[in-house]
């Protein structure tokens, strides 16, 4: 008799395990969401962490070497065509008491990229040095080294932050850090129509490589890029020579933003 009078009990609570309320359903969809977006970010955050160098890159003669000494020590100091890397420790100025690892790469043509390529999966951050002095007669081979750098897989992976750092402002002829975003992204346009045409190897891989810059079927511009890309002026040697300070506050800026 006791079981009969439960039965009805029974077969309701059944039907609401069989059929949970559409409410409560929602509310633990809605937690599974959360937990599962919580362990992407510290996912991704910690990887991220986990990359700590800021590549300086660019063509030879850019000044690469020079704002790398002015950064770590302040002092202006002669140096040459480098051939292998330089890397350091530098500690940024916020409150954040953090660093990263200031890593020099050789500009030379024939070595640039096999130097990208041992560091590329460690940036945390690329500062890419021009030239504003030469940059009209160079833009098509600073374009073509930013083009490889840009179409790099482990790059466009991890999406490090980018800036282009217009160097030497304090010559008279240099060119404006406005000016030489227009050219890049006109010469990068140039160069992603040209590489979409390359005709296929015999393996059937394009020989421009496969990566797409930007968004097809738009001119180029630096914001359709995964990363965020920023410009500075800046000057290694400074306005009043070597017996003054470098004029790069804005470089500095930017590092205790990204470290």
């Amino acid at each position: 008799a006791m079981a009969g009078r439960l039965e009805p009990h029974l077969e309701a609570l059944r039907r609401e395990l069989r059929a949970p309320d559409p409410a409560v359903l929602s509310v633990l969809l809605a937690l599974l969401a959360v937990a599962v977006t919580l362990l992407i970010w510290r996912f991704v955050q910690g990887r991220r962490s986990s990359r700590k160098a800021v590549l300086l890159l660019g063509l030879c003669d850019a000044g690469k070497t020079l704002l790398f000494a002015r950064l770590l020590t302040g002092k202006y100091r002669d140096t040459q065509t480098s051939i292998t890397d330089s890397s350091a420790v530098y500690r940024v100025s916020n409150d954040k008491n953090a660093n990263v690892t200031l890593i020099d790469l050789p500009g030379h043509e024939s070595l640039r990229l096999q130097f990208l390529e041992r560091f590329k999966a460690a940036a945390r951050a690329i500062v890419f040095v021009v030239d504003s002095v030469a940059f009209q007669r160079e833009v098509k081979d600073v374009a073509e080294f930013l083009y490889q750098v840009l179409v790099d897989s482990t790059v466009l992976k991890n999406a490090p932050a980018l800036l282009i750092a217009c160097n030497k402002q304090d010559v008279t002829m240099a060119k404006s850090a406005k000016l030489i975003q227009q050219q890049l992204e006109k010469e990068l346009n140039t160069l992603r129509v040209t590489r979409s045409a390359a005709p296929t190897s015999l393996d059937g891989s394009a020989t421009g490589g496969s990566a797409q810059l930007g968004k097809k079927g738009k001119d180029f511009d630096f914001s359709q890029l995964p990363m965020k890309v920023e410009f500075v002026e800046c000057s290694a040697r400074g306005s009043k020579g070597e017996e003054g300070d470098a004029d790069f506050e804005g470089l500095e800026k930017w590092l205790a933003k990204v470290a």
